[in-house]
């Protein structure tokens, strides 16, 4: 294989990794390999999601107050995924809040209905989100949004790394496998540099904070349903990267 011919490969698996987890319509011709592949991009998918909902953050901020503007850019990152994430958000809340066994837990999540765990679950969650980022002064806001979607993915790449999927089959199967070291070095690296400009903007100190908040997050959806299911699920994925985003904007918001 040619450097050219690896190029446009890893041109193509990126841009498939964007139309994983996205809505964006960008062209992605598709192959197992690839689609196993996607997850040492997923940070960098996190910061243009990031990217762009702080760009509507800003822009809402010149005609409404910070509650409001928040709000705008928090629907706009939902319109931008499809609500990707916060969907199996809300069924690891349904299923491990519901579920006695691991199957019954297993069933409940694979539900498409949304039950009382899960709206309960993704109403605090948004909540927690939009009041955090209104919390926050622009500027900061703005690159707390970049390097929060690009971690809170990098904390999901590193649950695929060292986990073992709990399915036979499932959304997030076909990941499960395709992530090599050299790959979770590639995520966690785009992670650190996007956190670069928040660190510019509100210290060292506080981007520690952050961080530490958003390992929190990880960790505490992490062992509930490692416990009960003994792995994860797609669900799961989008689940522990919401807990590691809003821990990494609550944390910044108690530092400043």
């Amino acid at each position: 294989m040619t450097a050219l011919h690896r190029l446009r490969e890893e041109a193509a698996v990126a841009l498939l990794a964007v139309q994983f987890l996205t809505r964006l319509p960008v062209p992605a011709p598709y192959t197992p390999e690839r689609l196993a592949a996607t997850p040492r991009w997923y940070p960098a998918v996190g910061v243009l999601v990031g990217a762009l909902a702080a760009a509507a953050l800003w822009l809402a901020a010149q005609g409404f107050p910070p509650a409001l503007a928040a709000l705008a850019s928090t629907a706009f990152g939902l319109m931008l995924t499809g609500a990707f994430h916060e969907d199996g958000f809300a069924d690891a809340c349904d299923g491990l809040g519901g579920g006695q066994t691991r199957e019954r837990v297993l069933e409940i999540m694979r539900d498409s209905r949304l039950g009382t765990y899960g709206t309960v679950g993704l109403g605090l969650m948004l909540a927690g989100k939009v009041m955090a980022l209104a919390a926050l002064p622009l500027p900061v806001a703005a690159a707390a949004l970049v390097a929060g979607h690009a971690a809170s993915r990098a904390s999901a790449v590193a649950v695929i790394a060292t986990a073992t999927y709990a399915r036979d089959h499932g959304t997030g199967k076909p990941v499960a496998t395709g992530l090599s070291a050299a790959g979770l070095a590639f995520a966690l690296a785009t992670a650190a540099v996007a956190a670069l400009p928040l660190s510019a903007l509100a210290g060292g100190v506080a981007v520690a904070a952050a961080a530490g908040g958003l390992i929190l997050g990880h960790l505490a959806m992490r062992s509930r349903f490692e416990r009960r299911l003994g792995g994860y699920t797609g669900d799961c994925l989008g689940a522990v990267q919401q807990c590691s985003e809003v821990g990494f904007l609550l944390a910044l918001v108690a530092a400043l």
